[in-house]
């Protein structure tokens, strides 16, 4: 399988989904937008499009970020969608997987940063592809949006701060919200970003401290991201 990873910023890095890859054999592309690497013309070249996080929105301008153009990558998104390519969307990438199916991105009720429990919705545990999530796992937050919902998308799992944790727009393409790709290496890159980290554990009920987020055992977050892709490309 050749797997094409879209990576706005060098601290939002592909983490568990890039191990993924490596263990499971796939072949690896990656445009590094924050280097104004150019996006693939077509959807030909990759079986598996994963678009990942950043500090923008799918609104953000080119001149607030020179090297990120929302609208390309969203006609990058609608082409792999027309080609029947798998699709996954990380935070920022969810959301744009969202735009491109009419979708449109709001804020989050709750800003979310540190590692909280999700819950699947009735949808959610009726998909065999998340049949081995536990009810109240434990996933890593970044974020303060979320992403927009189209006709016959389904939410999948929601949080105390965010009901659009996991949101699946057809049976090929996932918008995942939540992180299940952190590791304390990603953390500490994502928490070298943060102005006031402990400043925001004081004021937003959902965002820890950075002792709390860096305490955390990434591993069984990152296990059941796993065998997620195991049974999304299996399928």
């Amino acid at each position: 399988m050749q797997v094409h990873f879209v990576i706005h910023e060098s601290f939002e890095a592909p983490g568990a989904y890039l191990a993924w890859a490596a263990l499971r054999g796939h072949e690896v592309a990656i445009t590094k937008v924050y280097q104004f690497e150019p996006l693939p013309e077509t959807a030909d070249d990759f079986d598996l499009l994963i678009v990942m996080g950043g500090p923008q929105s799918p609104t953000s301008t080119q001149e607030e970020f020179p090297h990120y153009n929302a609208q390309a990558e969203i006609d990058l998104i609608q082409k792999a969608i027309k080609a029947d390519k798998y699709i996954i969307g990380v935070c920022l990438g969810a959301q744009l997987l969202g735009q491109a199916y009419g979708g449109t991105c709001l804020a989050s009720p709750e800003r979310e940063i540190g590692n909280f429990p999700i819950e699947l919705t009735q949808a959610g545990r009726s998909d065999s592809r998340l049949s081995h999530i536990p009810q109240g796992l434990v996933v890593g937050h970044w974020h303060g949006d979320m992403p927009g919902l189209s006709e016959g998308a389904q939410i999948l799992a929601t949080s105390q701060g965010c009901p659009r944790q996991i949101v699946a727009y057809s049976h090929k393409h996932f918008g995942f919200q939540a992180h299940l790709e952190l590791t304390k290496d990603l953390v500490k890159q994502l928490l070298a970003q943060e102005k006031d980290i402990e400043g925001g554990s004081q004021k937003y009920t959902y965002v820890q401290g950075a002792k709390d987020i860096l305490a955390y055992d990434y591993d069984q977050m990152n296990q059941a991201l796993y065998q997620f892709l195991d049974k999304l490309t299996q399928s």
